[in-house]
């Protein structure tokens, strides 16, 4: 602790110009030709222009990340419609090994999670690495098409979680490296954009696909889904090594001036600079992590959220409940995401201009529940479709919780890619137990909407702790301030961080910060 008592020790706040030259002396000799940052001392007129021209760019390359999440998902979930189409019965698997197909990939998707986010932390060019990954993972889809029974497919599925979880941490990551607090939010909204829209995209390719290839060359035309949308993947991916940013020292495609801009605003949105400790080595931010309780609280209660969103991989199946078939069942099945998609970019939106967190969280969260109560309720078919509209809308809250983690472990960065890695990981626990929460198919899967509906109350009491340890440490920093300025000098304030005792690094960052509630 003594080390990072040193870095707080200045009886003042540092000044912009001091955390520069901190950044210049932690960097590589390669990173220092990048890291003098002048735009401290911009004209403010000028610094908005470059700072304008940043923000378009990188939203123009992160965009990229949405076509990505959307194919993520696609290569994923398309295992729902193929089921409809004749998977299940081709390679004769019952409700169990069909629900076993589905969760082994969670399996390959936990294992890798953190140590893919812990080595991107550590790499200069993030984007080749998830290039190489989103290829090989639609290589994996592609094969799906050519399985045979239940180990085939099991293995496939396996494989294909290991590879994909380098994607999503790995572009929470790089996007908490370059965007603000208060822009956060609705650049993970975009990003899962992604995932919504490919819920609604794979209904309609898979109706388009299952419609128009059967028996063309003599194979089914679940094999063709798998065939076409991996191959797809594969073609992106070669795209994405040129196009997705790395870090804010050293992506192509940006102006000098531009990259200065990139680290003084991450300076300037927590008070410290976004680098890990000189000298610290590559488990230390796991170390950090598993210190920390708030840590455990997230991951608790992001499984609980996850386990209560579960019925998205069953999303066609439970649309046929309505009683239509196959081909009017996948596309009814859009217009549910499209609305939620709509739904989460403004509830980012709002949430990023208030600067708040648990309210945008558990209004779409109640509103989900709504549509799992009615679905329980009636078998009335339009009551029915809107409840389904209603459950696809709770995925607002989910984008919001994203944020909250990298908003609540913002500092340093090999915390903060733990951070997400770990709670991503562990919630996919809540896939594995949602794969069989959606095997209760009497009177129209009421017992599994019955299941999902408590996970979600229990997502919202978990949220409410968070947020109220969350305002207490508010409180400590508040206190700490108060001491400062009271009696400013370096004994006060070391007395006053040991005081606290609490392995939290907000404790001990500049003036000013806080967390969001």
């Amino acid at each position: 602790m003594s080390d990072e008592i040193t870095r707080a020790e200045p009886a003042q706040p540092s000044t912009a110009k001091q955390d520069v030259e901190a950044i210049e002396h932690t960097a590589t000799p390669a990173e220092a030709t990048t890291s003098r940052l002048p735009a401290s001392s911009m004209d403010p007129a000028h610094r908005a222009r470059v700072e304008k021209s940043l923000k378009r760019k990188l939203d123009a390359r992160c965009s990229l990340f949405v076509l990505i999440y959307i194919l993520n998902y696609l290569d994923r979930n398309n295992i729902a419609s193929a089921r409809l189409k004749g998977l299940q019965t081709d390679l004769n698997l019952d409700d169990t090994q069909y629900a076993t197909c589905l969760s082994i990939l969670y399996v390959g998707y936990i294992l890798m999670q953190v140590p893919s986010n812990m080595f991107i932390n550590r790499i200069q060019r993030p984007s080749i690495y998830i290039g190489v990954a989103m290829f090989l993972w639609g290589l994996i889809s592609t094969l799906t098409g050519n399985t045979n029974n239940f180990t085939d497919m099991v293995v496939v599925r396996f494989f294909l979680g290991f590879v994909e979880a380098a994607f999503l941490p790995g572009a929470l990551l790089i996007q908490s490296k370059w965007y603000t607090r208060k822009e956060l939010t609705t650049r993970n909204a975009i990003l899962f954009c992604g995932n919504i829209i490919s819920n609604a995209f794979s209904a309609l390719v898979g109706a388009g696909v299952l419609s128009n290839m059967q028996g063309v060359l003599e194979h089914a035309a679940w094999r063709w889904l798998f065939w076409i949308e991996g191959s797809i993947t594969m073609a992106v991916a070669i795209t994405a090594g040129f196009v997705l940013p790395d870090l804010p020292h050293n992506s192509r495609g940006f102006t000098a001036e531009e990259l200065e801009v990139a680290q003084l605003r991450m300076i300037e949105d927590v008070g410290e600079a976004d680098l890990d400790g000189e000298g610290q080595g590559i488990f230390d931010g796991l170390i950090m992590a598993v210190k920390d309780i708030k840590i455990y609280l997230m991951m608790l209660t992001f499984t609980a959220y996850v386990v209560g969103l579960s019925f998205n991989a069953f999303f066609p199946t439970l649309t046929g409940t309505l009683g239509f078939d196959y081909v009017p069942t996948l596309l009814m099945s859009s217009p549910p995401w499209v609305f939620s998609c709509i739904v989460s970019l403004i509830n980012a939106w709002h949430a990023d201009r208030c600067q708040e967190k648990f309210w945008h969280i558990t209004g779409p969260i109640i509103g989900g529940i709504i549509g799992f109560i009615i679905s329980m309720s009636t078998l009335n078919v339009a009551a029915r479709y809107v409840a389904l509209f209603l459950q696809a809308s709770a995925y607002a809250g989910f984008i919001v919780f994203y944020s909250w983690i990298s908003s609540s472990f913002p500092r340093p960065p090999a915390k903060r890619a733990v951070a997400l890695a770990l709670v991503n990981a562990f919630s996919q626990l809540g896939n594995v137990a949602g794969s069989y929460v959606w095997n209760l198919k009497e009177n129209g899967y009421r017992k599994s909407y019955g299941i999902v509906t408590a996970m979600f109350g229990i997502t919202i009491l978990g949220c409410w702790a968070f947020r109220a340890i969350l305002a207490d440490l508010n409180k400590k920093i508040e206190k700490g301030e108060n001491a400062w300025d009271i009696q400013p000098d370096v004994t006060t304030r070391t007395a006053e961080i040991e005081h606290m005792d609490s392995p939290d690094e907000a404790l001990r960052m500049q003036k000013g910060f806080r967390y969001l509630l």
